[in-house]
């Protein structure tokens, strides 16, 4: 099932997952993390390193097969979350305000592998291998962002991406053409009114009322305004008002979590959670102001890639191993790299419950089953020597 150069990485591989699991970084601020990608990659022989960003790292590997040359990237994210583990692992986390829980530490350990494989068979290949180490992925306005803007994908003619999940079992491939990923936007909404005694409520106007009534008619929006087979998430995660029992507070803060599919339903979600705010608060005698926060697009998978990563999967570990899936909720800045470009993004489950590994992601339980790790590496080993395998058959059909 798998090249006798990939088996033999995989010491390397769990090694190099672990110190990431033991020595996370949050979001802008992988300094160390992105020390020590670059010390592996000099250690492999990566002689093109450039670091377009504070924290984010492109390896560039050239391959010396004959023929007509390509330019494929590979992404990785590399940011923890800000918050505590809850595993008793010989390796968990030495940084108590961070804790690789999306699987982070194993997209990175896998694109290290990567690297060495492809160059250790440099000729193997024809074109660039272009290993992008992204920084920020957890914390809008994200790496991805920075990265594209300073250049680092340019020229690239695709960019492909995985990402680990706890939602599949381990080895399974799950797969979606065209819109993979929603759009991802969030709100904060501020009620101001009169605080005062709580004895004397009459005196007052209570924003910690209006906004409780706010977030009950939030969920109006979805249930009544968007029709009942398109997908919508509007979720409020943060809900801050008063000091003390006994007074009535002058103002209370609502932050919400929006997820959607097409631009139509982001600008309708908006309107009618502003209107709703307004509104709500009005009747109760106070004033809500909405501030509205867009995020990250949906990754929208290219078709002919996506067919191509099916045959590669399929040859190497059989149609069992994949799965057809609809869109998923969670958001991905991935989608910044496919401005103007194709791209790929596909979910390789790591679901154990005999080892444990079924807690959701971001989940201070989490746990990766590293056994999914080498079904990582090997697919991305293919995909790029497919594309890079210097007949530029590929690109040529997709003209």
């Amino acid at each position: 099932m798998f090249d006798p150069e990939v088996r033999a990485i995989e010491p390397d591989l769990i090694t190099w997952r672990r110190y990431l699991h033991e020595h996370p970084e949050v979001s802008f601020e992988e300094t160390q993390t992105t020390l020590w990608i670059l010390a592996r990659l000099r250690e492999i022989g990566v002689e093109s390193i450039d670091r377009p960003t504070e924290t984010g790292l492109i390896a560039h590997i050239f391959g010396t097969k004959a023929g007509k040359s390509a330019v494929a990237a590979l992404r990785a994210d590399i940011d923890a979350l800000p918050m505590q583990e809850e595993n008793g692992l010989p390796y968990r986390s030495r940084n108590a305000t961070a804790m690789h829980a999306c699987g982070h530490d194993g997209h990175a350990a896998m694109l290290l592998a990567l690297a060495k494989l492809l160059q250790e068979n440099r000729e193997s290949f024809c074109g660039e291998a272009r290993l992008v180490f992204q920084h920020a992925e957890e914390l809008p306005p994200g790496g991805a962002i920075e990265l594209v803007r300073a250049g680092a994908l340019d020229g690239a003619e695709a960019v492909l991406g995985l990402h680990l999940s706890s939602n599949f079992e381990t080895g399974i491939f799950a797969l979606k053409e065209g819109v993979l990923t929603s759009n991802v936007d969030r709100f904060t909404v501020t009620i101001t009114g009169r605080g005062g005694h709580c004895a004397f409520p009459e005196q007052c106007a209570d924003p910690l009322l209006a906004a409780s009534e706010i977030v009950i008619a939030l969920q109006s929006i979805v249930s009544r305004r968007i029709p009942a087979n398109e997908p919508a998430v509007v979720s409020v995660c943060e809900f801050h008002a008063g000091t003390a029992y006994n007074i009535i507070p002058n103002e209370a803060v609502l932050n919400a979590s929006v997820r959607s599919f097409g631009e139509s339903t982001r600008q309708l979600i908006e309107r009618e959670a502003r209107n709703i705010s307004e509104s709500v608060a009005k009747a109760h005698g106070c004033v809500a102001r909405l501030e509205w926060f867009s995020g990250y697009p949906s990754v929208v998978n290219d078709e002919k890639l996506a067919s191509e990563a099916e045959r590669v999967i399929a040859t190497r570990f059989g149609a069992a191993q994949m799965q057809q899936i609809g869109v998923v909720m969670p958001g991905e800045d991935f989608s910044y790299m496919l401005e103007n470009r194709p791209g790929f993004f596909v979910e390789l489950g790591t679901r154990n419950a005999v080892k444990k590994t079924d807690a959701p992601h971001h989940n201070p339980r989490y746990r990766l089953d590293e056994d999914a790790l080498l079904y990582g590496v090997q697919y991305q080993y293919d995909f790029a020597r497919a594309l890079l395998d210097g007949t530029r058959k590929f690109w040529e059909e997709q003209a």
